[in-house]
């Protein structure tokens, strides 16, 4: 929509599918740009050179570009300004997917600013999207934000997306490094763009936008993006404009405590000498809750954002950042690309992310429009513990792959739980495998599941092979930065393949003034009784998974059968007490006694688990690879509670091995797990404490339990060493 002083009326007809009028100079066309980039971006903003190139492509020539440019260098304008030139010359609304909800909501913000309507899809506005559909068929709506997600959504993608794509007069693909496997933020629902834009109508422009991108994801989102539009030969390949990448606001520096204490001890010290307000990047859930608990407790005022967190609290997060009433937020990666917040005063990650260029997209958060922004890394012990369980999430072996296509070929459609039941996948795998299989072909989601297409399909084993590789070498890059005695900005950038690189003369290294990890001994030691206070709550499983009902397990778990809440003494992902844990509880870590440290925090928890009423007994759980900790666990939780020892539950036919996902996992204990330790007696005595050294699914717990009540047990309570929830 354009300024309120041209009415649509009152513009110029357009030539073809929204390009300029006859006889529009290109200098009149640069003026009107320049005059609808100040009204979004304020009185003296000015078009860069790049901007304008870029605008101009996408309005006369109709082409395809991709701008690779540092954070705050302008990406959204290029797409606001060119959707009002567009829409004023009678193209139609601009499609712009784009990957996180805060990411959504600030350009929905800076679209009003600038005069253009826009609306959004996703998963937070179910209610609104009938509405906000009719808006668009009806004109009334400019921009139309959709997640990539929605792409896949049966409804959408059949009935929605095609009349989208055939009146669209610009498709904008933000954050677009993560359509890239080679990128450090990949998304599989992201390849579907690749279908939608060779299935525009020729001439319809597209831009995609990222600020990390290096030279090899550049390539790969560039050869995606294909050709297309373009009024000249020359024009039909895609435009890339990439630019420097420096950020002459940001202060780089890494700070090396030793301890977990230590690093939050030094956190909560420079949170009161930092300027204005910030983020704290954690690499885990769990570590954003302990953090801002903490952080609260110094007195600063902060709150934890993380993919897990309601929306509704994520926005009011957002907000309350936003409008400077929080110190800081402490989140995960949830927070990252597209938060716009220009007097962002500091980024801290305590643990560093598992690539280079991760870390400088999310620094680049800061000092947008401040003159000094202050971006500390905290590295810890747990961080390359963590690179290697998201690396484990990778794409799955073949025979896995296969298994599924054969389970879909043989039954038709499946819904993902039903897939479960048949597939040893977790559910985030596994719906993150088919989303890559429906990119290539090889099935397609439609309402009630997931069909197989038929379609052949090659499992390419070199391409994953070589995504993996360059993960590991990322990994090794960050080491590397922690490492450096160069110039850390350079570094960085040279990761970013910015031939423009040159030594910031601001970071630690290139000024020779380091921050000190000391802090004083009072502070570290109170950090380190919030670290190891023990005790996480362990929530029952309320379902049985679907897909069971031979074995009798359908619905929700009868009270007859089903385990009280239970307690770990902490998270795996726990900067506390999670280091501790992860050593003992290693797949090489040798079996053996409980330690007495960990034994005396055990106690601990049990001493504030504040039950209805005190168990009588204790039972362990059989295990494979820990029998000694476990029974050793068990037997002196015994003695030092005096109650009595029953003994294990055995498994009738060996362990049953390792399984990923719910049904597999319900199917094998049932097969295998029981009987109860002691006669009937014996259990119906009283409450019983059930131990184990770890709880994954939490379906060990719940079938031990379902076995001990069966028995008689009145009530079991789930007690392990750690959770991984």
């Amino acid at each position: 929509m354009g300024d309120e002083s041209e009415p649509r009326a009152a513009m110029p007809s357009p030539t073809a599918a929204g390009g300029p009028a006859a006889g529009e100079s290109e200098a009149s066309l640069r003026e009107e740009a320049e005059r609808r980039l100040r009204a979004l971006a304020g009185q003296d903003a000015r078009l860069r050179e790049d901007q304008w190139v870029a605008i101009r492509a996408l309005v006369v020539e109709r082409r395809r570009a991709l701008v690779v440019q540092r954070t705050g260098w302008g990406k959204s304008a290029v797409y606001f300004v060119a959707t009002s030139l567009l829409r004023a010359r009678g193209a139609g609304p601009t499609v712009i997917v784009s990957p996180l909800l805060a990411l959504m909501r600030n350009q929905i913000a800076a679209a009003e600013r600038a005069g253009v309507r826009a609306a959004t899809i996703n998963s937070a506005n179910v209610d609104e999207w009938e509405l906000v559909h009719a808006q668009v068929e009806r004109g009334e709506t400019d921009v139309l934000l959709v997640s990539p997600e929605r792409l896949n959504n049966p409804d959408f993608r059949d009935l929605v997306l095609p009349k989208l794509a055939a009146g669209a007069g610009l498709v904008v693909v933000d954050e677009a490094h993560c359509i890239s496997d080679w990128g450090h933020d990949f998304r599989p629902d992201y390849r579907r763009l690749r279908t939608l834009l060779a299935g525009l109508p020729p001439g319809v422009p597209v831009l995609a936008t990222t600020a990390t991108a290096n030279a090899r994801v550049t390539r790969d989102v560039a050869e995606q993006l294909g050709t297309g539009g373009g009024r000249e030969p020359e024009t039909a390949e895609t435009l890339v404009l990439r630019g420097p990448l420096e950020r002459d606001s940001l202060h780089l520096s890494v700070v090396r405590p030793a301890t977990a204490e230590q690093r939050l001890a030094w956190l909560a010290q420079a949170m009161r000498e930092l300027p204005g307000s910030g983020i704290v990047y954690t690499l885990t859930v769990a570590a954003t809750q302990e953090i801002a608990a903490y952080l609260r407790e110094q007195g600063h005022e902060v709150a934890a954002y993380s993919g897990q967190t309601d929306p509704a609290d994520r926005l009011a997060a957002e907000q309350a950042l936003l409008g400077n009433r929080l110190k800081a937020l402490v989140a995960t990666s949830a927070l990252g690309m597209g938060f716009d917040k220009p007097d962002l005063g500091f980024v801290i990650h305590v643990g560093a992310p598992a690539s280079p260029v991760a870390y400088y997209q999310q620094v680049g958060r800061a000092g947008r429009g401040v003159e000094r922004a202050e971006v500390v890394l905290l590295p810890g012990q747990e961080d390359r513990d963590i690179w290697a369980y998201f690396a484990s999430l990778a794409f799955p072996p073949e025979a896995v792959v296969r298994a599924t296509l054969q389970a879909l070929g043989e039954r038709g459609t499946m819904s993902t739980a039903a897939l479960e039941t048949r597939v040893d996948l977790s559910r985030t795998r596994l719906e993150s495998m088919l989303k890559v299989l429906d990119v290539d072909g090889a099935v397609k989601r439609v309402k009630g599941g997931w069909q197989a297409t038929g379609q052949p399909w090659a499992y390419d084993s070199e391409r994953y092979a070589r995504v993996a590789a360059e993960r590991a070498a990322e990994q090794r890059a960050m080491l590397g930065y922690i490492a450096t005695t160069e110039c850390r900005e350079e570094f960085l950038r040279r990761h970013l393949d910015d031939t423009t690189a040159r030594p910031c003369g601001r970071c630690d290294n290139c000024t020779g003034v380091h921050r000190t990890a000391e802090v004083a001994r009072a502070a570290v030691e109170g950090a380190r009784e919030r670290l190891r206070r023990p005790g996480v709550e362990v929530e029952p499983r309320r379902q049985w998974p679907t897909g069971l009902k031979e074995l009798g397990l359908s619905g929700r778990i009868a009270a007859k059968v089903a385990a009280e809440p239970g307690r770990a003494l902490g998270r795996l992902t726990d900067i506390g007490w999670g280091n501790t844990l992860r050593r003992l509880l290693a797949e090489s870590a040798p079996d053996g006694p409980v330690p007495d440290e960990v034994f005396a925090a055990v106690v601990a928890v049990l001493s504030s688990w504040g039950w209805e009423r005190r168990p009588g007994a204790v039972v362990t759980m059989p295990s494979a690879t820990r029998p000694l900790l476990v029974a050793s666990l068990g037997e002196r939780l015994a003695a030092v509670g005096r109650l009595r020892y029953l003994g294990s539950l055995a498994y009738r036919l060996g362990p049953p091995g390792r399984q990923h996902n719910s049904a597999q996992r319900v199917r094998a204990l049932h097969a295998t797990l029981g009987p109860p330790p002691a006669d009937a007696a014996d259990l119906a005595a009283g409450p019983v404490l059930l131990v184990d050294d770890r709880v994954d699914t939490g379906w060990t717990m719940t079938m031990g339990a379902a076995v001990l009540r069966e028995a008689g047990v009145p009530a079991v309570l789930p007690l392990a060493l750690a959770t991984t929830t």
